[in-house]
């Protein structure tokens, strides 16, 4: 039967490594994905106000479609940045695209940030936002283990009115073939259900991983809009202010096509995980990389990809519940 990982996180997909880096002050944070060596990637844009860096280079119908890093981060368009440290970095270790012999490797990172701008830290930044030295940090503190909740990108994210945060989770479907997801939440809905401390995602949860809670003992009473929402009464929510910045991994080779697809298809877990999802005011984007062996799975490809894209889209949702459970003990504090 398939399983979580032995780490429960997308560095369960071999050859990845997260790195996260934290201002405590300015309440925020970058959140890395290094792709050694460069993966094939794609990307799907479902926010109407989606702060992002390279996703052109994704397209399709562009030359490139691969990643050697995905960068998310906090602080919106200054958030962006986070990217150019996260190129030099790369770059200085040789990473990158070679085009010619003497000139510098040239790293492919695509970026997306969300908006953290108004949680109450320190943005008194003046000419110097923190986000290209946090792109650095988040490079040199890359590794195949990471903490989830209130760190990273996710640092100063909130789910509707309760803290969001950086959440990680990963799916063993046997021969080989691995499923990655790590998120950083912020949308304007809610990761709760109506009761306040179950999980949207609970019928998705495997081995208790985020709590164990169980479905909501408060039945759902038909109100489009959740209390706990920054659409609730009285919030005055203000548009492109929300997002949640969205990376599946796959463990092994798939075109560029198939990737956009699994994006897409992966895109239906912020529907399973959050409510409402893909608002107006949400800027949502979800990023799939593969590397690997070929696909041996039995069947028709197409069958094939909508398995994986099924996979990904539970293993996200599962992603968006753990990194909000973590994030608990922040509003605890």
């Amino acid at each position: 039967m398939p399983a979580p990982g032995p780490r429960n996180l997308i560095t369960d997909v071999a050859g990845l490594q997260v790195g996260h880096a934290t201002d405590e002050a300015v309440r925020t944070g970058v959140t890395v994905l290094l792709c050694a060596g460069g993966w094939t990637a794609a990307v799907d844009i479902r926010g109407g106000g989606p702060a992002t860096r390279e996703t052109d280079a994704l397209a399709l119908e562009n030359l490139v479609g691969q990643a050697h890093a995905i960068c998310l981060s906090g602080g919106s368009v200054f958030g962006l940045a986070a990217a150019d440290g996260v190129t030099a970095a790369l770059s200085a270790r040789d990473e990158g695209l070679r085009l010619s012999p003497v000139t510098p490797a040239i790293p492919i990172v695509p970026a997306a940030s969300l908006h953290d701008l108004a949680n109450g830290g320190d943005k008194a930044w003046g000419l110097e936002p923190p986000y290209r030295r946090l792109g650095l940090s988040a490079v040199e503190a890359a590794s195949v283990d990471f903490a989830l909740g209130a760190v990273g990108a996710g640092r100063g994210a909130m789910a509707g009115t309760r803290p969001g945060g950086t959440g990680s989770a990963s799916l063993d479907l046997g021969e080989g073939l691995i499923i990655g997801a790590l998120a950083a939440v912020n949308p304007v809905g809610s990761a709760y259900a109506e009761d306040g401390r179950s999980f949207l995602a609970a019928p998705y949860e495997l081995n208790g991983e985020f709590g164990g809670r169980g479905l909501s003992a408060q039945p759902f009473d038909g109100a489009p809009i959740p209390p706990l929402t920054k659409l609730a009464p009285g919030l005055g929510v203000q548009p492109r202010t929300n997002t949640t910045l969205c990376v599946i991994a796959v463990s092994v080779e798939l075109t560029r096509p198939e990737c956009k697809r699994i994006a897409m298809m992966a895109q239906d877990s912020l529907a399973r995980a959050i409510r409402p999802a893909h608002t107006p005011f949400d800027g949502d984007i979800v990023f799939c990389v593969a590397k690997g062996p070929p696909l041996s799975l039995d069947g028709p490809r197409g069958r094939s990809i909508a398995v994986i894209g099924s996979a990904a889209a539970d293993t996200l949702a599962r992603a968006i519940a753990r990194g909000v459970y973590a994030a608990e003990a922040t509003e605890a504090g």
